[in-house]
């Protein structure tokens, strides 16, 4: 067996076995960079004793290992161990000395209880993966201390407390990923003050409350910010404007790492870099493409007040979902100028007036849903806004048009109404009418009344029915 190598790839390779002891300790002192992930090794590998200090990459994600995690691998730079069924991480959570680890995923595992307190040995990571496990209470107060990261992804767990305050000093952060857990009280008010360079924050699912921090207008790189399902009450600011990011179109050359050169990290890999979206009312998995995704996702809290007409500068947004709110008032008049968007849902709130005819102008609206709020008008005309469901805007008592019934003022008139040929006719002949109705009604009493006036008339006529009364009955 070749063992002088410093590269081994056998990732792919449709391999479903353990994987024998006799395979680790043959592998070389300088083996620089191993890769068995996605196959189909299952087994524990906690024996593990092979050393290499050359060692920066190590891959053993997407198979089915199981137990604990050894120790052998804190000597690597990058270790991706997602996506087996490990369910100690004792050794790798818990070092001893410091460790040189730049790039550590442990996500969807099956890992639980508490978080070890020992993040001040973890000084060089730049990329943390814990999310889809079992971890549940506090988040230790030393992973403020890794002030070099620049990736956290804790979602999909149960962890509670507050938001971590020592994370102030996390100030490199470009994604912070804590939704789908139990995590309560208020999104702090410095959280747009010490993470300038944050492109994603995503806190759904959790039972956050309290005021919009204002600061958070000033995340200039922000590209996705996603707070559904809490219980956040207040109104949303007018200096949404100034989310620089999201009023420019999406690239997909451009990733979060742009921003890391202006405080002194060089930018992790983003080949194993991911995040999971809420994306058209489904979860899905954004890797390189995740420049072009550009979101606001408030839905399902306590905003009140109006829609700010300022959100229509964001004119890179691809999705905006502010439903289940107790937002009232108009839509935006130019929400038109949201020319990129593929989503908009506004329903379950208590806006009112007419829909913007500028709404008419993005073309590109694959999910539209202004349901259950108050409505009125005639839907605009468009090819466009006509081409949804009637459920788009069901809900609205005052809404008509296609999709909808018709407006009142495009139904047929009434069957005891003129068609225009009669009104025609009328209009042309007046005078005739007149002059039959009036001839009759003076004829008649001129007859009659000569009659009742002259007496010697009206024998004369009696004797003359008399006459032919008789003539008649004796033929």
């Amino acid at each position: 067996m070749q063992t002088n190598f410093s590269y081994l790839d056998i990732s792919n390779a449709g391999i479903s076995d353990s994987v024998p002891i006799t395979f680790w300790n043959p592998l070389s002192s300088k083996l620089g960079h191993l890769d068995m992930s996605h196959n189909q090794f299952y087994g524990s590998i906690s024996n593990l004793t092979f050393k290499s200090e050359f060692l920066t990459d190590i891959d053993l994600s997407f198979n089915h290992f199981t137990r604990e995690i050894p120790s052998v691998f804190t000597d690597g730079f990058s270790l991706y161990l997602n996506d087996n069924m490990f369910s100690d991480a004792f050794y790798i959570l818990c070092p001893e000395t410091e460790l040189l680890l730049e790039q550590l995923d442990l996500s969807n595992n099956l890992l639980s209880g508490a978080l070890p307190d020992f993040w001040t040995n973890f000084g060089h990571l730049l990329s943390l993966h814990l999310e889809n496990n079992r971890f549940s209470g506090n988040i230790p107060k030393s992973i403020g201390t890794i002030q070099s990261l620049q990736y956290l992804h804790l979602n999909n767990n149960t962890f509670s407390g507050s938001f971590p305050t020592s994370m102030k000093n996390c100030t490199s952060l470009l994604i912070l990923y804590l939704g789908y857990n139990s995590f309560t009280g208020y999104i702090p008010s410095w959280v747009g003050n010490v993470f300038p360079n944050l492109g994603a924050l995503i806190l759904r699912k959790n039972n956050f409350l309290g005021e919009l921090p204002v600061s958070l207008c000033q995340l200039s790189d922000l590209q996705i910010l996603d707070l559904a399902f809490n219980n956040i009450s207040s109104n949303i600011p007018k200096c949404v404007r100034n989310l620089a990011s999201m009023g420019q179109k999406g690239d997909i050359s451009l990733y979060f790492d742009t921003a890391v050169s202006n405080v002194g990290y060089q930018p992790v890999s983003t080949e194993h870099e991911s995040a999971i979206v809420t994306w058209k009312n489904e979860e899905q998995m954004f890797k390189n493409s995740l420049g072009l995704v550009k979101l606001i996702d408030l839905s399902y809290n306590l905003f009140h007040g109006n829609i700010p007409d300022e959100i229509s500068y964001l004119a890179g947004l691809v999705s905006l979902d502010l439903s289940g709110n107790n937002l009232s008032e108009n839509i935006p008049s130019e929400i038109g100028n949201l020319i990129g968007l593929e989503l908009l849902d506004l329903s379950n709130n208590h806006l009112t007036s007419e829909i913007p005819v500028s709404l008419s102008k993005v073309t590109n609206l694959g999910i539209l849903d202004l349901s259950n709020n108050d409505l009125s008008g005639e839907i605009p005309k468009s090819t466009q806004l006509q081409s949804f469901d009637a459920v788009s805007y069901t809900g609205n008592a005052g809404l008509c048009g296609a999709p909808l019934p018709k407006c009142l003022k495009d139904q047929a008139a009434p069957a005891n109404v003129l068609n225009e040929d009669e009104r025609d006719d009328f209009d042309v002949f007046p005078g005739l009418y007149i002059s039959v109705v009036l001839g009759v009604i003076v004829g008649f009493w001129a007859f009659c009344g000569t009659l009742v006036i002259k007496t010697s008339w009206r024998h004369a006529y009696f004797r003359l029915l008399d006459n032919i009364k008789d003539k008649v009955l004796c033929c």
